[in-house]
């Protein structure tokens, strides 16, 4: 696929996605959906990629969808593509994809995140800001109801009560605020932005077992709706079993003893444990 509304460049073993819009403030349309969807897929299958960040070109981040379409922006039956049946909300195909995700993804949000330009970045592992972003889940002030999954992340990463109250409200709110209310990690000078996120996305990277780090964001994000420890108990069980026995472990252990730098054999595309991914048999299609 041929990218259009994004930029996509790997360096340094870190892929950056780009939303690439900024004359619409980075708008979120289906073009843009299927190509950040396309570029997780291409990330999942490059063992070069260790981590991936997501920003916007321009002083945007994301401003939410695009309304071009005016009233009828929303009406899913109003669509020349429309087909039979409920049709599935965009955002939340592309924050379910990042779900899959076998790399850490890290948003660095350099301006405006608004609408699914906010609860795109949910799914994400972590969030940088800078400090003249902005963000606002806006939707209960457009008639609609949010969206990209954001029910189940927003509460999970802030709380309920102010999941609530922005949600709510639908104000737009500044960097400080969000901040304040765990919704991002930290603050940062735009121009200092993207190397804070890089430097991040090296440290997952730089010594790690690229297996080891996959197998970590699963079973975090996994264990977030488990219904008692002993199901983390069952997984590390899992985990500790297979890696153990693995050439990653060998490795980690013996430069260790010899007080040198890791190099891991293991590859993501064709070395993951046997039950992995062991979710699969819990989901809903």
């Amino acid at each position: 696929m041929s990218y259009q509304n994004i930029i996509y460049a790997v360096d340094d073993g870190i892929l950056t996605i780009t939303m690439n819009r900024p004359e619409k403030l980075n708008a979120f349309n289906r073009d843009m959906q299927d190509e950040m969807i396309d570029a997780l897929d291409k990330a999942d299958a490059n063992d070069q990629v260790k981590a991936v960040i997501v920003t916007g070109a321009g002083r945007a981040f994301c401003a939410g969808a695009d309304l071009q379409s005016g009233g009828n922006t929303f009406n899913a039956d109003d669509r020349e593509d429309r087909q039979s049946g409920l049709t599935a909300d965009g955002g939340g195909l592309l924050t379910l994809r990042i779900h899959k995700l076998n790399k850490p993804i890290i948003a660095a949000i350099n301006g405006p995140a608004v609408g699914v330009g906010a609860t795109m970045t949910l799914a994400m592992d972590i969030r940088l800001a800078a400090d003249v972003a902005k963000f606002g889940f806006v939707f209960a002030r457009r008639g609609i109801v949010p969206e990209a999954c954001s029910s189940y992340f927003l509460p999970r990463i802030v709380g309920i009560s102010q999941a609530l109250e922005w949600c709510y409200s639908g104000k737009v709110f500044n960097a400080e605020e969000a901040l304040h209310g765990k919704l991002v990690r930290s603050l940062h000078p735009k121009d200092d932005l993207m190397s804070t996120a890089r430097g991040l996305a090296r440290s997952f990277s730089d010594e790690t077992s690229d297996i080891s780090v996959t197998l970590i964001r699963h079973m975090m994000w996994r264990m977030l709706d488990a219904d008692h420890p002993v199901e983390a108990h069952n997984i590390d069980s899992r985990g500790v079993y297979y890696t153990g026995k693995s050439g990653d472990a060998k490795e980690g252990v013996e430069s260790f003893l010899e007080k040198r730098k890791a190099v891991f054999p293991g590859k993501v595309s064709q070395d993951m444990p046997e039950f992995f991914p062991w979710w699969e048999d819990r989901e809903f299609s």
